[in-house]
Order: structure tokens, then sequence, then C-alpha cells
């Protein structure tokens, strides 16, 4: 299911330069659309992984997995690319360790229903590597892969390769046509599209800024899976390192006010709904 954030037809979105997600006042004259897509359900059964210091013991939650797509003027960026497909033939999914994953509705569903063929999206990133945000990300193989310096040496490292499975995911991006960036990376240099640098839950994870014609929004990743998350700063047991986690969560509220963004959290089943106008 596609629904229209916020509508901009790539011949009506003018170009023109604009200052960057950093810059205080910054108003792109160009303006992108953004397109919420279901990309799965996650029934977290041990929600205590989500926490370092106890918050969240003895609790389950039920977790949306939202990828976006964003057409701009000059192109098309998949964000984030959800559980893989092949889970929608498990009517009552699939158990896999402290998760239960099903897919409802497929991204190539979604995809098709909105027009558009995966091989014409000229771009795909993702927040980071983790197996819910890669499920598809074969699909996409034919986009330009835009991807932090630190995440993609940490994607194909020596023990990523072990878990065959895992790793057959993402494989077919190892040898796409990539675009490496250290930092922030405006995807389409007016200020519209910015892939915001957010370490610390992953070595190179990132956050998504898109400016449309009614509203900026700020799309987490996974720097916050929970909307409490946001106010009691919780820190995930399997985070890569906590420091740059606060730091990035520190950064993040920043721009928010900044911009005076909408914040979407990925994971978010109310968010996810409320995009979606369910």
């Amino acid at each position: 299911m596609f629904v229209f954030a916020a509508a901009c037809s790539r011949e009506s979105a003018p170009a023109d330069a604009a200052t960057g997600a950093g810059s205080e006042n910054s108003a792109p004259s160009a303006t992108a659309e953004l397109i919420a897509m279901d990309c799965g359900r996650i029934t977290m059964m041990d929600l205590s992984l989500f926490a370092s210091d106890g918050e969240y013991d003895g609790r389950e939650n039920m977790a949306a997995d939202m990828c976006f797509f964003v057409r701009h003027a000059d192109g098309d960026l998949m964000w984030d690319a959800g559980l893989p497909d092949a889970l929608n033939a498990s009517e009552d999914g699939v158990t896999n360790g402290p998760f239960h994953l099903s897919v409802p509705v497929t991204v190539a569903s979604q995809l098709d229903a909105a027009g558009v063929a995966p091989a014409d999206i000229e771009y795909f990133s993702i927040s980071h590597s983790h197996f819910d945000h890669v499920g598809n990300a074969a699909m996409f193989a034919g986009s330009t892969f835009l991807i932090d310096k630190d995440e993609r040496a940490f994607m194909f490292r020596s023990g990523a390769r072990e878990d065959a499975e895992s790793f057959a995911l993402i494989a077919p991006l190892e040898d796409a046509e990539t675009t490496e960036f250290d930092g922030d990376h405006d995807v389409f240099g007016d200020g519209s599209v910015v892939i915001l640098d957010m370490p610390g839950h992953t070595p190179g994870h990132k956050s998504l800024l898109v400016k449309t014609v009614s509203e900026t929004y700020l799309l987490t990743g996974d720097l916050y899976h929970l909307e409490e998350a946001r106010e009691k700063r919780t820190i995930p047991q399997f985070n890569s390192d906590a420091e740059q986690t606060l730091a990035s969560m520190d950064r993040f509220e920043a721009l928010a006010e900044e911009h005076g963004a909408r914040v979407i959290i990925q994971h978010s089943l109310d968010d996810m709904k409320a995009l979606m106008g369910e």
C-alpha cells in the first residue's frame, strides 16, 4: 500500500540549489515526495534487548517495519528494504530468535501498484545493514547504492559473511554501482533529501531528512525503536557504541527542532498507521 505523504511530481518539482541539512533556516527551493511503505511486522518477544538498563524487562512489543520511496525531480530514492518479500508466503509468519516476523504485503506488489519498476529507481540507500532493513536489497541492486563507508565495511566484513542466509540478502550490493561517503550526504544537492550521519546503533547508521511541499520529515532508522525511547534515551544492548548513540540522539533532536520536523520512528506501528491513513 502506497500513501503519498506529500505530493510533488518529478515534472513539477524544481531543482534549484539550496542550503544543506545543518544550516539554520535552510529551506530548499526544490522539494521531494515521501511515500511510506509497509515492509513487514516484527513482534519483539524480548523487549529487554532494546535497553541496556533493564527499562523494558519482561515486555514485548508489536512493531512495524517501514521503508520509504522518495521521488524528486532529479530521480527516485528507495530508503531501506524491509523484511524479505519471501516471508509473505508464510501465512503465520516465522520466528527468528527473539523476533516473530511477518510480511502482510510485499514491497514488490506495492511498487507495482504505484507503477514503479525497481529497475527504474535511481538510488538505493539504507539506514543500516540489519536484516530487517535489507530484506529486499537485491531488488535494488541495479540502482546506485548510497552507503556510508563505515557501514559498508561493517556489512561486508568477514564475520557477516559467516551467516550465509543473512549475507545472501546483501551480497548483490557488493558489486552494485556504489557511491560511498563519510558523514552526511545530500542526495540531490539541494537540501531536500539528506542522509544524516547518526552512528552508534551500527558503525555507519544513518537517518533521513526529507523536505516536502507541506512538511519536513526526519526518519529515524533505528536510532529509536519506540516512541518512549526518545524520552528515556534507552540504548539497545546490541548497539555498536553507546556514546555515539547518545551523541546521535542529541544531534537528531537538535535537527528536529531546527527544522520543525515531523519525526517518524520507522518501527512505530502508530507512526505507520498515521502515515498510511489506517
